[in-house]
Order: C-alpha cells, then structure tokens, then sequence
C-alpha cells in the first residue's frame, strides 16, 4: 500500500486551492461582466434637464465601478469563505441536530414575543424621549405606522400562501377594495371610521369570496396568473371608472378618524382644547399608531385562533396535500373560499386605515410592486411563521425609510446622490441573499396546531416544501 509523503500532499492540498482560487476568480469577473451589462444602462448613464428645457445625458463612473466592484466581492465571498463553510458545516451535521435548536429557537420566541409587543406599546414615547416632539413624527408616521401597515397585510397574505398554500399575487385589490370603500362611504355618507372599517372588511371579504370560485381547480403557476390578473383588472377598474372613483385624480378630502368623536384640529372642539393641552399635529399620528398596532394585534390573535380550529387544520392539510386532503373528507372548496375571505377581510381593514390616515388614495398606490412587495415579505419571512413576517416587514419597508437619512452616501457619490433609488436594487440583493443562506424563510421552523400530550416544534426539514 502506497504511503503519501505530508511534502506530497502538501503540494496537492496547495494545488487544489489554487484551483479553487482561481475558479472563484474566473466566476467573480463573469459576475462582474454580467453586473457591467445589466448596470451600464441603468446606473451608468443618467438624463438631466438643462436650462434650455433639454434632456443631456451624463456618466456615473464611480458609482457603476463601485457596484461591480462590491458584486465580484461578493462572489469571491460566497465562493471563498461562505461556501466552504456551510460544507463544513454540513459534514459536521449531527442527526437530530435540526430538532434540537429549533426547541432552542422556540423558548427564545416565547420571550421575544412578548418583548416585542411591549417595545411597539412604547415606541412612540421612546421616540418622543430620543427624537423629541418635532423629529418623533417622522419616525412615528413614516417609520412606525408604515411598518406596521405592512405587518398587517404581511399577516393577512400568510393566511393564503402560508397556512392554506395558495399563491395570491393579487392581494393588493382587496386593499384597494378597503381603502375605495372607507373613503366612498365615508364622503358620500358620512359614516365614521369605526362604522366602515368592518364595513371595508367585509366588502373585501366578499370580493375574496368571488375570487375563489374561479379558482377552486386551479393550484400553482395557473393560480399565481390568475390573481395577478385579479388585482390587475380590479386597478383598471379604479382608473377607468371616472364617475365613481375619479380615476387618475383619485379621491382627496377623506374624513379623518377621530377620538370618540373628539377631532384632532386647532379649533375649540379639537382633541388639544379639550384636554388642555398645546395643539401639535403629533396627537393625531400617535392615535393613529395605537389604531394600527390594534388592528395589527388583532390580525395576530384571530389567526393563531383559527390554527387552532378545525378551518386552520384544513388549511394547513390543504397545504401539504390537497388529494390527501379530499380523501379525507375535507371540503377543499369551503376551505379555500375561507382562506380567501379571511385574508381579504384583513386587507381590507388596512386599506381603509391606509385611505383615514392618508385623506388621499389613487390607483398608484395599488399597483402589482405592492402585491410583489407583500408575497416578499411573506416568503422572506417564512411561510407561515407570524415571527417571521413581522422581522421581514421591519427590514424590508423599515430599511427603505432609514434609507432616506443616509446623506452621508452623497459625500462618496456627490450631492444628487438619492439613496432612495436604490432600494429596489438592494430589494432584489436581498432576496437573493435569503434565498442562498435561508431558501425557506427567516424562521423556517413551527409549532404543529394539533399534537399529543406534548407540543413540539416541528423543524423545517420535515415539512413540506420547508413551509410554514
């Protein structure tokens, strides 16, 4: 038997990684090229408006060199040091393992939740206390509010695509469905937001309803094009239907909600004068964000509710296997329809929240990025985990307005530098993060809704398709 000298299988070891190297390095300057081709476009060249009312076109080197430059280092990353480690770590793999942390995953969950819901309760009066009455209103309104906006659809989505299994890309219409019906109503008639927001509901519920029925036989890429078509015509409808929703103009003038009746105005009736306090816009923004963290709450305590009962049962076996499902007995038409109804009930409620605090809705504001961007969080966060889309909408939307207050990005790419622009593109990079590192979602692991005795986090390995 043949002896390998340790001066031999040193030379073969430093043979190897250099081929490794240099198969990095060959991949990285392919991903360079390929970041050339598709930036050059877009990123390398800008149009800018001269004082003669003329369109002049202007290079950006700096900026298209920086973005390549930050690609092939990212591929030699991945290539180099992520992806030699994730091997090791996947020979080092201990049977049983998986189980093990997720048991670990879910004590620390038992704690975060509640840590956290008590963090959203102070928020405001944290950011008062940081930011003071005048900077707290930003963080307040376009940080909190929005967030937790897009939580609560985030939630309402998870219904559909991650108990029942149903790909919706259509969910924004039952939103606009909500925010058209609160502002209609409330202008033509005058009801107050308490009576038309399970009104708004309702409607949405309805229309979720009529959704399902076309739909029942068809599962897949067939439904995804069917509910993308859905909320398509549903925004064609708002634009071209002038009479009754003002089309492009939208609906302004929205009556505001107010504090049992007590408006929050500079007027001797408004919410400061009675409660002898100096008037500032900042009283209406925190009611409002009290208002979204309820209906948020309540999304959250009606879902978990329904895990429980038999209708979540059948949605979560309709998940993992519909013929499985039908012979057992299960009703798979009842149950989608009611998947339906109960996700669009919830978008509902945030679109005619979405049109009180807004006073100004318009078919811009319901277009297939904001479905696109409701169906990310979902599946970022991990189907079916209400953990998971809740830390998938903190960073999507929440990391988009931190955006806007990164002005020291102008020093390095000058002052019309707008890191704002870009947030699509830092969109993109980060689902394709996910999808590498966590392809099933940021918490990919569950509590099962029926189990014996003992509960037990089912690991996302022995689930379905890693969902839930």
């Amino acid at each position: 038997m043949a002896v390998t000298s340790p001066a031999a299988h040193s030379r073969v070891n430093t043979s190897v990684h250099r081929l490794d190297v240099l198969a990095a390095a060959r991949k990285a300057a392919v991903a360079g090229l390929v970041t050339l081709g598709m930036m050059l476009p877009l990123i390398g060249f800008k149009t800018v408006q001269t004082m003669n009312n003329e369109l002049a076109l202007e290079t950006r080197p700096v900026l298209l060199l920086s973005i390549i430059l930050l690609v092939v280092a990212g591929s030699l990353l991945i290539s180099l040091v992520i992806k030699p480690w994730q091997e090791r770590r996947a020979s080092a793999h201990v049977p049983g393992s998986s189980v093990k942390y997720a048991h670990v995953r879910a004590a620390i969950a038992r704690y975060v939740t509640p840590f956290a819901i008590g963090f959203v309760l102070l928020y405001p009066v944290l950011s008062i206390w940081f930011a003071g009455w005048q900077g707290s209103v930003k963080w307040i309104d376009n940080f909190g509010i929005q967030v937790l906006i897009y939580i609560m659809l985030g939630w309402g989505l998870n219904i559909v695509v991650g108990l029942a299994g149903l790909l919706d890309l259509g969910y924004v219409a039952f939103y606009a469905v909500g925010a058209y019906s609160y502002a209609l109503l409330a202008k033509e008639f005058g009801f107050s937001f308490w009576i038309l927001l399970p009104l708004a509901g309702c409607l949405s519920a309805f229309w979720g309803i009529l959704l399902g029925f076309p739909v029942l036989r068809l599962r897949g890429d067939y439904l995804a094009i069917v509910t993308l078509a859905f909320g398509e015509i549903i925004r064609l409808v708002l634009i071209n239907w002038v009479s009754f929703t003002n089309g492009y103009a939208g609906i302004s003038g929205i009556p505001r909600p107010t504090f049992f009746g007590i408006p929050f105005n500079a007027n001797d009736d408004g919410f400061a004068a009675v409660f002898g306090l100096e008037f500032t816009p900042l009283y209406r923004t925190i009611f409002l964000y009290y208002v979204i963290v309820g209906l948020s709450l309540l999304t959250a305590f009606v879902t978990l509710r329904l895990r429980r009962l038999p209708v979540g049962r059948a949605w979560e076996a309709l998940r993992e296997d519909e013929i499985a499902c039908r012979s057992l007995g299960v009703n798979t038409t009842n149950t989608k329809l009611t998947a339906f109804a109960m996700g669009a009930m919830f978008g509902g409620f945030a679109g005619s929240f979405f049109a009180a605090r807004q006073g100004f809705i318009s078919p811009e504001s319901f277009t297939f990025m904001e479905s696109a961007m409701i169906v990310a969080i979902v599946v970022l966060g991990g189907m079916g985990s209400m953990i998971g889309v809740a830390v998938a909408a903190v960073a999507m939307i929440g990391g988009t307005e931190i955006m806007r207050d990164l002005d020291f990005l102008k020093q390095i790419f000058g002052n019309d530098f707008d890191p704002t622009q870009y947030r699509m593109l830092l969109f993109g990079l980060a689902m394709v993060m996910i999808m590498i590192w966590k392809p099933r979602g940021l918490i990919s692991t569950r509590d099962p809704s029926a189990f014996l005795k003992e509960r037990k986090t089912v690991a996302a390995t022995f689930v379905k398709e890693g969902r839930g």
